[in-house]
C-alpha cells in the first residue's frame, strides 16, 4: 500500500535548500520520483513501511505536509511569471512575499494571487481569487464558492496587506455556513459581503472599472530562455509528470552553488529556474545530459491540464496529443483540460469531461468556454455522450470551429492591415529553423531588448529568445497571413 504526501509551496516558491532537505528525506524513503501539482505543490507516493520515517525526517526539517488528504490547498501565485514572461506595473517580488508572509493561518479554501496582465496562471481556479488592478497595491476579489462555478465580484478593491485578513474572515463565514455558501446551485454573494462588512477595518478602494480578461496566450515555458540583459531562465516539463529525485537534487545543489536562492513551480506541473548566468549554462546542460532530460517538447503538448495523480487522465491526454500530432492540428491560443472526477476545477478553454461508464465503455462530453478564454467560467456544451475513440475527431472539429470564429471576428478589423501589407509586396519575417520562433522587424524582440522597427541584419550576435539558436539559423519567410 502506498500513501500520498503533499507539501505546499506557497506561491509556487521554494528555497533551493528547503527543497533539497525534502528530496533527501524522500530519497531516504526509497522514493525515485516526485511530481508538481496544478496548485504549484509537491506530491510523492511512499510505501507504508517507509511512511513514519519520511514523516519524521520532514518534521526534523520543519516541513509541513499532509498525508492522503487535501484539507489545506496551496496558495497559487503568478510570481513565477515576474520578469521572465510578464512585467507587471507594480506587482513585484516584494509585494508577493509580503502578502504570503502575512498569512498567520493555513487556508482551507483555495487562494489565487494573479497579475491581471498575464495568462500563465489561472484567475478563477481558486475559491478566493485576488487579481491585481491598475491601482497600485489594490486587488479585485472574485469569490468562487466551493464546489461551484458561481463567481461573486467583491464590490470594492482589496489592499495588498489586507488579503490574508479578509481571506481568513471569508473562509470562516463560508465554512461556518455551508448551508448558504458551500456546494449549492444558487448562492447569494451579496449576503456573504454583508456578513463580512461589519467585521473589519480594512483599507478599501471603490471599484470603479470592471476587470477585463486579457486575451489568452500560453507562453512557451520550457527550455533555456533569455531575459533582462544577460540572464537565462530554464523551464522543465515532464511528459509523464515524474521528476527524478536525483535530478532535482542536482538542480538544488547547482542553485546553491551558483547562489540562485529559489525555484518556482507552475500550474502546468513544471518548474522554472530564474537567474542563470550565461557563463553557467554549460553546468546546467551537464545536469540535463546526465539525467537525459528533454526540454524540446512540442508546444501542443504543453497546453494541457490533468488532475493530480490521475493515470487515467494522463493516458487520455497522451493519446489525444498523439492524435493531434498525427492530424497536424493547430492549437495556438487554446488549452485543454481532462476531467475524470466531478468538480475538480481544472483550467481550460476546452474541457474533456468523463460523464459515466456505460455498457459500451466510458462516456464523455466536450465543453468549451463561450469565448474560448480559459479564465471564463461560462461553459458551452459542444458534444455529449461520446465514446473515448470519438473524442479526437470531435476535438479536431471544435478546433476548426475556433479558428473559423477567429477569422470571422477578425476579418473586418484586419482587412486594412492585410491590404497595406500586400499592396507593396509580401511582408517578410525571420523564422528560427529549430523552434520556429519568429523575429518580426515591425515588433522587434522585447525579451532581448530590441526595439520595434529594428532590421534583423542590423543586430549583431542575435540569439533566439526561445531556444538560443544563433542568428544564422533564422530563415527569411513570408509573414503568415492574419488568419493563420
Amino acid at each position: 500500500m502506498k500513501h500520498t504526501i503533499k507539501i505546499n509551496l506557497p506561491g509556487g516558491i521554494v528555497p533551493a535548500g528547503e527543497l533539497l532537505d525534502i528530496l533527501i528525506a524522500v530519497q531516504n524513503a526509497g522514493v525515485k520520483n516526485v511530481r508538481f501539482g496544478n496548485r504549484q505543490q509537491l506530491l510523492f507516493e511512499v510505501e507504508a513501511a517507509e511512511l513514519e520515517d519520511v514523516k519524521n525526517d520532514l518534521l526534523i526539517s520543519d516541513i509541513e505536509y499532509e498525508t492522503d488528504r487535501e484539507d489545506h490547498p496551496n496558495i497559487v501565485s503568478s510570481y513565477v511569471t515576474e520578469d521572465i514572461i510578464y512585467n507587471a506595473s507594480w506587482l513585484k517580488e516584494g509585494v508577493y512575499k509580503d502578502i504570503l508572509d502575512l498569512f498567520d493561518y493555513t487556508p482551507r479554501l483555495k487562494i489565487n494571487l494573479a497579475d491581471n496582465s498575464q495568462t500563465f496562471i489561472p484567475f478563477f481556479t481558486g475559491n478566493l481569487n485576488f487579481i491585481s488592478s491598475d491601482v497600485s497595491n489594490f486587488w479585485y476579489l472574485y469569490v468562487r464558492f466551493p464546489k461551484t462555478n458561481i463567481l461573486y465580484c467583491w464590490p470594492s478593491l482589496i489592499y495588498s496587506e489586507d488579503i490574508p485578513g479578509i481571506s481568513k474572515l471569508i473562509e470562516g463565514e463560508i465554512l461556518g455556513n455551508r448551508g448558504l455558501f458551500y456546494d449549492k446551485p444558487e448562492i447569494d454573494g451579496a449576503l456573504l459581503h454583508t456578513k463580512i462588512g461589519h467585521k473589519h477595518g480594512f483599507l478599501l478602494q471603490a471599484l470603479e472599472s470592471p476587470l477585463l480578461l486579457p486575451e489568452f496566450h500560453l507562453p512557451f515555458y520550457e527550455g533555456f530562455n533569455r531575459y533582462g540583459n544577460s540572464k537565462l531562465w530554464l523551464g522543465i516539463y515532464r511528459r509523464g509528470e515524474l521528476f527524478p529525485v536525483g535530478f532535482l537534487k542536482d538542480i538544488c545543489s547547482l542553485c546553491i552553488e551558483t547562489r540562485i536562492g529559489q525555484l518556482y513551480t507552475t500550474p502546468w506541473k513544471s518548474i522554472v529556474i530564474k537567474g542563470i548566468e550565461q557563463a553557467e549554462r554549460t553546468a546546467w546542460g551537464v545536469i540535463l545530459n546526465r539525467h537525459r532530460i528533454n526540454v524540446r517538447h512540442a508546444a501542443n503538448e504543453l497546453n494541457w491540464q490533468v488532475e493530480e495523480l490521475c493515470d487515467e487522465g494522463l493516458g487520455l491526454k497522451r493519446q489525444l496529443v498523439k492524435d493531434f500530432e498525427e492530424a497536424d492540428i493547430r492549437t495556438y491560443r487554446l488549452c485543454f483540460a481532462v476531467k475524470t472526477k466531478p468538480k475538480s476545477g481544472l483550467f481550460g478553454s476546452v474541457i474533456i469531461n468523463k460523464q459515466r461508464t456505460g455498457k459500451a465503455g466510458e462516456i464523455f462530453e466536450i465543453m468549451h468556454t463561450r469565448d474560448f478564454n480559459p479564465n471564463s467560467k461560462d461553459f458551452v456544451i459542444f458534444k455529449r455522450d461520446i465514446l473515448k475513440q470519438d473524442i479526437s475527431p470531435n476535438l479536431i472539429k471544435l478546433c476548426d470551429q475556433f479558428y473559423e470564429l477567429q477569422n470571422t471576428e477578425g476579418s473586418k478589423s484586419k482587412t486594412s492591415v492585410i491590404e497595406s501589407e500586400t499592396e507593396g509586396g509580401e511582408a517578410t519575417v525571420y523564422q528560427c529553423k529549430n523552434c520556429l520562433t519568429i523575429y518580426d522587424e515591425d515588433y522587434g524582440d522585447e525579451l532581448n531588448n530590441i526595439a520595434s522597427g529594428t532590421r534583423f541584419d542590423a543586430i549583431p550576435y542575435y540569439r533566439c529568445p526561445t531556444c538560443d539558436s544563433p542568428g544564422h539559423d533564422f530563415i527569411l519567410q513570408t509573414r503568415p497571413s492574419a488568419s493563420a
